[in-house]
């Protein structure tokens, strides 16, 4: 264990404990010598002010009374392990692409690798073991996402042109960003559109020219949010119109009875292993592509509609196989 885990842990026991604690719980809780306890001891009070006080015949230390409410360590102090897990975070936040994030945590960053490499610490990250990887994720321009976020963050209003995906059409469309959701290696605005006076989900790779105005958002309540934009099933918006129901072979039960699809899924397991899940859906496409996925192990039961449909896409899949080469 390194100085300033140690320093770290001698801090929160004193601060949670009532009475004194001995020295030697703490020498064997640190497993460290009583020497070397001695001297961190002399640095929490001397360096770092520490209001503590040593009772000699109990052989035991503690913080006054009165004051240990009061004292905290200075500035950034975390033991190594949370020093790295910050690190590992920093990386995760970098996969979120554009590196906006991890371009204003920087600064820390920098600071936390100068603590997990300073001579007290005596060890370097190993960062390079942990590998985080994603697929899907589509370009963002940075200069957009800064200003889409600000918007956001200082709730101020946004007019954007957007280039729908779907049709290839481009609109001017005048927002209240509500918030910014990341979702399968993409970002989302969800944002009240005036035009359509509407809650609507806008790809952030798809807006262009966005212009922050001074003018204060329409601000929308957290429930009415997630009951327009988290209803149903994937990004799609709205009210559910209807609930799938899914069924999954035994082999491919393994994954899905662990995976979460929905917060309002139901999923049973059949007495022939098989696995029924039921989900709350507004648009069938991003539902489908995930069942498709399965192959042979999934199959669509209801409602009737979203099984042909299915039907339909599996049917025009096998005949580019049968299409003859020219």
């Amino acid at each position: 264990m390194d100085r300033y885990e140690r320093i770290h842990r001698i801090h929160r026991q004193l601060k949670a404990s009532r009475y004194p604690v001995a020295f030697e719980t703490l020498r064997e809780d640190l497993g460290c010598s009583r020497a070397t306890l001695y001297r961190d001891l002399a640095f929490l009070r001397d360096a770092l002010g520490a209001p503590l006080l040593n009772d000699s015949e109990a052989h035991a230390v503690s913080y006054a009374r009165g004051e240990a409410d009061r004292f905290e360590l200075p500035g950034l102090w975390l033991s190594s392990d949370e020093l790295s897990a910050l690190l590992v975070l920093n990386q995760l936040l970098a996969r979120t692409g554009p590196g906006v994030l991890s371009q204003a945590l920087a600064p820390l960053r920098e600071r936390i690798e100068r603590l997990l490499t300073d001579d007290g610490v005596k060890r370097r990250s190993e960062l390079h073991r942990i590998r985080v990887t994603g697929s899907g994720a589509r370009r963002v321009d940075e200069k957009v996402f800064r200003q889409v976020a600000a918007a956001t963050l200082d709730r101020r209003r946004l007019r954007i042109r957007y280039r729908a995906r779907s049709t290839g059409q481009d609109s001017v469309r005048r927002l209240s960003p509500q918030r910014l959701t990341h979702y399968r290696e993409n970002w989302f605005l969800d944002a009240f559109d005036h035009e359509r006076e509407a809650l609507r989900s806008f790809a952030v790779d798809r807006i262009v020219d966005p212009v922050v105005i001074d003018e204060a958002t329409q601000d929308l309540g957290q429930e009415q949010l997630d009951s327009h934009l988290a209803a149903s099933y994937g990004i799609f918006s709205g009210a559910p119109k209807a609930w799938a129901v899914l069924r999954f072979s035994p082999r491919a039960a393994r994954w899905v009875a662990d995976e979460h699809w929905h917060t309002r899924q139901e999923g049973r397991f059949l007495d022939d292993g098989r696995y029924e899940l039921k989900v709350p859906y507004s648009s069938s496409k991003e539902l489908l592509m995930d069942v498709l996925r399965y192959g042979p192990e999934a199959e669509v039961l209801a409602p009737p509609a979203l099984r042909e449909e299915a039907r339909i896409l599996l049917e025009l899949a096998l005949s580019s196989y049968r299409a003859v080469n020219p």
